[in-house]
């Protein structure tokens, strides 16, 4: 108990001192393969195409695996947009076509406290990922960025105005505001795909030429 209370008040003068929050955990990467050649590395807003194995770090039971489980194909994903695990954007980056790789996920950057189906709550999780293909994504990753000026992931009618107007203004535009409800309002009619008021990083990224 005196050890607990010890570590927790470690804890707040750390946070104390720093003026911030404790660093987040990191994913642990090792390379179990690499090829020779590397023309390309995987980037925020790349789909890639990976095969995977997951399996539960304090016992080794797999948990999945693309190669077993369900079509036994590998699964496309994109990069950088949290479609997938925290664990998974951190852990791909820079990965060769061809290359294999063990990922350690901590709790934080997985499943967190409440797990998920076969994985236990504050589970650390082992993936075994090999890079099969990297393909351009429809929309850049940095785009999303630039656009969602207060950084939730997530785009507003306001946020894509001020983007509109920016870039009429670029090309030499004069800035004409009911020509841009307009274009807002057909914009979200075609993206905001479950009309929750928002373009999600994930509708954004999967949508087309509107923006």
């Amino acid at each position: 108990m005196i050890l607990f209370s010890l570590c927790s008040l470690l804890a707040s003068l750390f946070v104390l001192v720093t003026g911030g929050k404790l660093p987040e955990p990191e994913v642990k990467i090792e390379v179990i393969h690499k090829p020779f050649m590397c023309q390309r590395k995987s980037k925020n807003g790349d789909m890639l195409l990976v095969h995977y194995e997951g399996f539960l770090e304090s016992n080794g039971t797999m948990f999945h695996s693309s190669r077993k489980h369900g079509d036994k194909n590998p699964v496309w994903l994109t990069l950088g947009i949290r479609e997938v695990l925290k664990g998974w954007d951190k852990g791909l980056q820079n990965m060769c076509t061809g290359e294999r790789r063990k990922l350690t996920v901590p709790p934080s950057l997985a499943y967190g406290k409440e797990g998920k189906g076969k994985i236990p709550p504050g589970s650390t999780l082992i993936f075994d990922i090999e890079l099969m293909e990297i393909r351009n994504g429809p929309r850049s990753h940095d785009s999303f960025r630039d656009m969602d000026l207060n950084d939730d992931w997530k785009l507003s009618r306001l946020e894509v105005k001020e983007y509109l107007k920016k870039e009429f203004e670029k090309h030499g535009y004069s800035p004409n505001d009911t020509h841009h409800e307009v274009m807002v309002d057909d914009i979200f009619k075609n993206e905001d795909e479950d009309k929750d008021g928002f373009i999600s990083a994930r509708e954004f990224t999967y949508q087309h030429d509107e923006l």
